[in-house]
This record gives structure tokens, C-alpha cells and sequence, in this order.
């Protein structure tokens, strides 16, 4: 009787685990190649590159890097609005183009802003303009469905 009931125990544990699959949580690697190929074909010039990164409750704008530089050099910037409106505040729907990509100009102040909610010091950065690059850029997180999800309270890092 116990060998029975061992035998159905490991026959529906064995079951249960034919029906789990494994999902992908980072970029695939061809995703990726042709994002770093992109960036590497980036024109230099007098502008920067952003990556929205919206989280309900922290005010930082998202990470903003050099043309033709890594997302793995990117800082996250406190965005200065006060000669241009940060496109999502343009539109007047906070957080509608979190993950989106764009051209931005404007410059580094060289003023570092304290971000209350994640306890964090960050450059700003004084918008003078933008231009949409992208609804739906390459991944630069390794986990890149949960980097934005806007309520999860973790900042990731771009790779």
C-alpha cells in the first residue's frame, strides 16, 4: 500500500513538472546584436540618447546616454523642465511612454537632485527638446518585462 501511493505521488509530481516551462526573463541574444549594432551606426552629434523609465513612485525621468556609447553607460537623470515640458507631462499622461526611446537635447547642469522615494542623488539634465525615437526599442535590461512594470519599487540597471 505504500509503495502504491509512492508510485502515484511520483507519478503526478512527475506530471506536474511536464507541464512547467521555462520562459525567457533576458533579451535574446539576436534582439540584442541588432540593438548594439544600431547604437554602434549612431551618428555623433550634439544630442543624447533616452530611455524612458517610469516608476509610479520615484520622480527621476529615465536613463539618458551618450550616441554611439553603451546603455551600460547611461546615467539616470532628474530632468529639468523649466524651458522644455519632458514628453509624457507635454502629452499630459504621466508614465504613457515608459520603455519609449528618445533624441533628446540639452545639456548636463552639473547640479546633482536628491530623489526622495529611492533615496538617490542624480545628475540633471535640462531638456531644451526631444524627438521620439522609438514606441518599442531593443531591451536594455536583463529583465526587461519587470524593469517596467511601473509599480515594482526596483530600479534596474541598463546592461
Amino acid at each position: 500500500m505504500k509503495r502504491l501511493f509512492l508510485a502515484s505521488l511520483f507519478t503526478v509530481f512527475a506530471l506536474f513538472l511536464t507541464g512547467c516551462q521555462t520562459t525567457q526573463q533576458g533579451p535574446s541574444a539576436a534582439s540584442r546584436a541588432a540593438m548594439l549594432s544600431e547604437i554602434a551606426n549612431e551618428k555623433p552629434g550634439n544630442y543624447y540618447i533616452g530611455r524612458r523609465y517610469y516608476k509610479n513612485d520615484y520622480r527621476f525621468w529615465g536613463y539618458v546616454r551618450r550616441p554611439g556609447q553603451p546603455w551600460s553607460s547611461a546615467q539616470m537623470v532628474m530632468l529639468n523642465e523649466n524651458r522644455k515640458l519632458a514628453p509624457d507631462r507635454d502629452a499630459g499622461t504621466l508614465g504613457m511612454d515608459n520603455g519609449f526611446e528618445y533624441i533628446l537635447h540639452g545639456n548636463f547642469s552639473g547640479d546633482r537632485v536628491y530623489e526622495p522615494a529611492s533615496n538617490g542623488i542624480y545628475p540633471e539634465f535640462v531638456l531644451t527638446g526631444y524627438e521620439l525615437r522609438s514606441r518599442t526599442p531593443g531591451p536594455i535590461f536583463q529583465n526587461y518585462a519587470a524593469a517596467l512594470d511601473p509599480v515594482r519599487r526596483v530600479i534596474a540597471t541598463p546592461f
